[in-house]
């Protein structure tokens, strides 16, 4: 059976059923994690709580194994922040009782700040009657002992214009000028690829599966085509945008193809999605971010989520005598008109 790892009330429970009325709680209770830093303490997007950027102040907890943590540190490896905003780092293997920990290993850390065995513990500290997922990447402010915030989206920003006193202000992937674009570029890439890996990999039934795996490949079909034709998704400049894509393509080959059964086509079978993943890995700094054996490790443990009675999608080849070879081209293909709808 199914079951969900989470704080109800600063309470944590290690294996809560799906039909648990404690789990309806989860769902309905809205993050409290969104608050803001600013430059000089100012209110952030829409009026949003906001702190000051100070050197030193404010802490990431993260994983390697994590795309949207990886996000987190992949900025704050971009804009020179190492010395600014202190990290800790989560062991890549989290199916234990208690999720995820730390560990002084390879690939992880201990909890440079309290000593904590396990991020639930850290969670706790920061709100003592947390109802919530416990999750990376996490956002702390040293100066209140409280969590900042812990939406990865959020936290690029904030790392993209909170520090520009310490770190490098040159470094900018959301150009005013895109703005439209970029976000409706973000919507398409976290709903339609970032968000699908996931809702393919832990799909309930066979019929969501193969419903989840036919859209994942026509958007990766989508982004193909668009890619073939430009080097990056809006053109010649890499934006936010590409960043959340490349933390999920980076992964594809050697964590979501097989362990989450996204298995239809290879990152390696798309010619123009391949490139463009090399390129910004090639990116100064960019391969330091990326852990394959952390995200090998995390991937191919043993996740209560994955159903093992569905059935993965079989790969676009017929190698029977005689067939047509249906490996996928992107010769002759239409151009598709899924970010039009």
């Amino acid at each position: 059976m199914r079951r969900v790892r989470a704080l109800i009330d600063g309470r944590w429970y290690s294996a809560l059923p799906l039909d648990d009325p404690l789990v309806t709680t989860l769902r309905d209770r809205p993050s409290r994690y969104r608050q803001w830093i600013t430059p000089d303490g100012s209110p952030g997007p829409a009026g949003q709580a906001a702190r000051r950027a100070e050197p030193g102040r404010y802490h990431l907890y993260v994983s390697y194994a994590c795309p949207w943590a990886h996000r987190t540190i992949l900025y704050r490896k971009l804009k020179g922040l190492e010395g600014v905003v202190s990290m800790s780092v989560l062991h890549p293997r989290m199916a234990g009782e208690h999720s995820w920990r730390f560990a002084d290993t390879p690939d992880s850390t201990p909890d440079h700040l309290h000593g904590c065995r396990y991020l639930h513990e850290v969670y706790r500290r920061g709100d003592p009657t947390a109802t919530t997922i416990v999750t990376v990447p996490l956002l702390w402010d040293r100066a209140t002992q409280t969590i900042v915030n812990r939406e990865s989206g959020d936290i690029l920003r904030i790392l993209e214009d909170a520090f520009d006193a310490w770190g490098d202000p040159a470094v900018r992937f959301r150009p005013r000028q895109h703005g439209e674009a970029i976000e409706r570029m973000n919507a398409f890439v976290l709903g339609r690829v970032c968000t699908a890996v996931y809702r393919t990999g832990f799909a309930s039934s066979q019929a969501a599966y193969d419903r989840e795996v036919d859209r994942l490949f026509a958007a990766l079909d989508e982004l193909e085509w668009r890619l073939a034709r430009q080097p990056y998704l809006l053109g010649d400049a890499i934006t936010e945008p590409d960043w959340h894509l490349f933390c999920t393509l980076v992964r594809f080959d050697a964590a979501y193809h097989g362990a989450l059964r996204c298995s239809r086509r290879r990152l390696l079978d798309y010619p123009a999605l391949s490139a463009y993943t090399r390129r910004l890995y090639a990116y100064p700094g960019v391969a330091d971010t990326v852990d394959f054996e952390a995200i090998r490790r995390h991937y191919y443990d043993d996740h209560a989520e994955i159903d093992p009675t569905i059935v993965a999608a079989p790969p676009d080849i017929d190698f029977r005598d005689g067939a047509v070879d249906r490996s996928w081209s992107p010769s002759g293909l239409e151009a598709p008109v899924l970010l039009d709808r």
